[in-house]
């Protein structure tokens, strides 16, 4: 039986705060507006994840994460670290509960 106070449960609504809390920060704090459309970037992006640049090069490198190369700087659209952070959060949530 679960409970509240299941390990599990109390780890899984851990990772959804967090999860969270990284999209409202990405939304309501863009850095750069073009068009329509908000960026981040890499700087920006490791401090709001809480992931060092490595771990995020390493997402490039793996192409786990979209990301535009503009000269020599790296930026990353806002609603693909949305839809990236999404995806994350449903295969965690069916990871727990096919458990």
């Amino acid at each position: 039986m679960v409970t509240k106070e299941d390990e599990r449960l109390v780890s899984l609504f851990r990772v959804v705060d967090e999860l969270s809390e990284m999209i409202e920060n990405i939304v309501c704090n863009p850095r750069i507006k073009l068009g329509n459309e908000q960026y981040l970037t890499d700087k920006d992006l490791s401090r709001l994840l809480k992931i060092s640049r490595r771990s995020l090069q390493d997402y490039r490198t793996e192409g786990k994460i979209p990301f535009y190369r503009v000269g020599g700087k790296i930026l990353y659209q806002a609603s693909d670290i949305e839809d990236f952070l999404s995806k994350r959060h449903e295969k965690l949530n069916n990871q727990f509960t096919n458990t």
